[in-house]
């Protein structure tokens, strides 16, 4: 019988997402794609979190602020790029969501002993973790994708 499982850490690959005002972790399995930016399709009256509808692989995503839903602020910055990531709510109608992120988001292997902060968590955030000098936050994708339920934009 192999030993390779038994000796194998238990690590997994996350990717540190930038933003505009923290860092979002997420494991690598969230994120389908890294798009460029491109401006969405945008409806008047929709809340400021909601930045309109993107195309993807023939697919209209819903382009989210992750700041904005979390009470920050968009910003369209000059290295903004869109993550696909894979919806997890088990909804049969929405199998993926478009965040907006500044920058290309870094990958990162990572255990279960991450040293966890007692820095406050905004809205949407599940934890708060200190990698080195860095505070990174954990999102609640599943609360997200609720929130676009809860507003009748899915």
């Amino acid at each position: 019988m192999s030993q390779v499982a038994t000796n194998a850490p238990n690590t997994i690959t996350a990717l540190l997402v930038p933003l505009t005002d923290r860092t979002l972790m997420l494991p690598n399995v969230a994120v389908a794609e890294l798009i460029p930016y491109r401006p969405p399709q945008v409806t008047a009256g929709l809340p400021a979190w909601f930045l309109g509808q993107v195309a993807w692989r023939n697919l209209q995503l819903p382009l989210l602020s992750f700041e904005a839903a979390s009470d920050g602020q968009p910003l369209i910055g000059p290295g903004a790029r869109v993550a696909v990531i894979n919806a997890l709510g088990g909804r049969d109608q929405v199998k993926f969501l478009a965040l907006l992120v500044q920058g290309i988001p870094r990958s990162l292997k990572v255990d279960a002993h991450l040293a966890p902060s007692s820095e406050p968590l905004a809205p949407l955030e599940l934890g708060a973790v200190q990698l080195g000098e860095a505070v990174v936050k954990i999102p609640d994708l599943v609360g997200l994708e609720q929130k676009l339920a809860d507003a009748s934009l899915i």
